[in-house]
């Protein structure tokens, strides 16, 4: 089965909105903190599905997002997931409740202390290094363990943040 999705890092003050995944049953993300996003719904363009999924699960309009790379996930367990990845640094509306979770700003030092993906720690890493456009691939292994990564096509030998 193969997957498209965003998910978008929106930061404001040395902070980014983080989503804490604590209500879906079954969720691939439960526990886990991620950014906002979701999946395509059918012709959309990246920053369609980035615009419409950011409303829905925090109320906000972004105004200034950046296009920062295609993450491809291979979960071990039969799905894989393109990925568009982006981070916000400016957007106007009102906040709401999120049905998917918690939605809690965290200083940018904290991230690295929360429940995430180890995939995620790379990309992370990857934007605070203000990387070009990217393309990095994350091969788990049916659970929480990544076994692969891959930059721009070339093997990364170490996935833990130094």
């Amino acid at each position: 089965m193969t997957a498209l999705s965003t998910l978008c890092y929106i930061e404001q003050d040395g902070r980014y909105l983080m989503l804490h995944r604590t209500v879906k049953k079954n969720d691939v993300n439960k526990d886990k903190w991620i950014g906002v996003g979701g999946h395509f719904e059918k012709d959309e363009s990246p920053e369609e599905c980035l615009l419409r999924e950011v409303k829905e699960e925090t109320g906000y309009t972004l105004t200034s997002y950046r296009y920062r790379g295609i993450i491809t996930f291979v979960s071990g367990n039969g799905v894989t997931e393109y990925m568009s990845l982006f981070t916000a640094d400016r957007f106007e509306g009102q906040p709401c409740a999120c049905d998917e979770g918690e939605l809690k700003w965290i200083d940018k030092n904290e991230i690295w202390k929360l429940n995430l993906w180890e995939g995620d720690k790379i990309f992370f890493r990857l934007i605070e290094e203000d990387h070009e456009f990217f393309s990095l691939k994350l091969v788990y292994d049916g659970r929480d363990k990544l076994v692969f990564a891959a930059l721009n096509g070339k093997e990364l030998q170490h996935f833990q943040r130094e």
